[in-house]
């Protein structure tokens, strides 16, 4: 089973287990603070993902950072997924709970990449066609400005992606050239 396939089973299950213990705020602002813990530090990552470091040690070096910031419910998760070595999960695990967490509130998180900053207007206009899109009435944007993009947007909604990105473009005009070249009639 692929590591993304585990962890939103993970999620699903942590998710479920929070909600029946009434601990679903707590649990999710735990999640949160793990992503963001993972998404500052890399070296905390690559330990994680590294086969050679003991499982034991993973789970210390979890209870070091997170023991007493964290709920219990977090902390028992933590040991069962070091019990059964699937600590690789974890980064994927804490996205996927959000994910998770998000769609049971009834809120669609999108990602819209442009290559300047959106004006308020801009936003609006993504907002409404993700509402559209998703037929959910709770709509976040995450903005991300990338300037190799040159113009236009990517919006991606869960498993969903729009490229209408001047790069994109560029590439795909690039490739009909290559499958298509001009050949002169002599």
């Amino acid at each position: 089973m692929s590591e993304q396939r585990a962890a939103s089973r993970y999620a699903k299950s942590l998710l479920d287990l929070a909600k029946e213990r009434g601990t679903l705020a707590e649990v999710k602002a735990d999640m949160d603070l793990f992503a963001k813990t993972l998404d500052q530090n890399r070296d905390l990552r690559l330990l994680l993902r590294n086969p050679i470091v003991k499982h034991d040690k993973k789970l210390a070096i979890l209870r070091a950072i997170f023991g007493g910031k964290v709920t219990e419910v977090t902390e028992k998760f933590f040991t069962i997924i070091t019990q059964h070595n699937r600590e690789s999960a974890l980064e994927w695990v804490a996205t996927e709970f959000q994910s998770q967490y998000e769609l049971m509130q009834g809120i669609q998180v999108a990602q819209v990449t442009t290559a300047m900053p959106l004006s308020a207007e801009l936003r609006e206009h993504v907002t409404r066609l993700v509402k559209a899109q998703t037929g959910l009435e709770q709509v976040t944007l995450s903005e991300k400005v990338d300037p190799s993009l040159i113009g236009g947007f990517i919006l991606r909604t869960g498993d969903r992606q729009i490229d209408d990105s001047v790069r994109n473009s560029l590439r795909k005009l690039r490739n009909t050239f290559k499958e298509n070249p001009y050949q002169p009639h002599i």
